[in-house]
């Protein structure tokens, strides 16, 4: 469910795919792709986030544990102009109290939490300037 498969079809079908076909929702621009990223270390991470910042519309952001320790990854989302999104398929307040606390929140253009694989719809809209429902 975490995986780059689940939210590249997503995306590319609901955003990408309806532009490209003169799908009613629009607001999508010409040329766009997704480009997702998926990285083992953090250092990693924000190597990406560098290297991308200049070239994207947005991010969404899955961090996983690095949302309770990413301090590095927080200083790179800090320099991302474009709106980012922090995205958790799962309910972060559910599960351990050390959880609930996000460094790189305060910083989001926004956050989803717990709507499954559909969190990557909700968290592409700010992204891409996405008008209408998320459906």
């Amino acid at each position: 469910m975490h995986g780059i498969d689940t939210m590249e079809v997503d995306i590319r079908h609901r955003y990408v795919g309806r532009h490209r076909s003169g799908g009613r929702r629009g607001g999508e621009r010409p040329g766009w792709e997704v480009l997702s990223i998926q990285r083992d270390g953090e250092g990693d991470l924000v190597g990406a986030i560098h290297e991308h910042g200049d070239t994207t519309v947005g991010a969404i952001v899955n961090p996983g544990a690095l949302m309770i320790a990413g301090w590095s990854l927080r200083d790179a989302l800090a320099s991302y102009s474009p709106p980012w999104v922090e995205v958790h398929l799962s309910n972060v307040w559910a599960r351990e109290q050390f959880r609930h606390e996000s460094v790189i929140a305060p910083l989001a253009s926004g956050v989803v939490v717990d709507p499954g694989a559909f969190g990557h719809r909700l968290a592409a809209r700010p992204c891409c300037g996405c008008p209408g429902d998320a459906t």
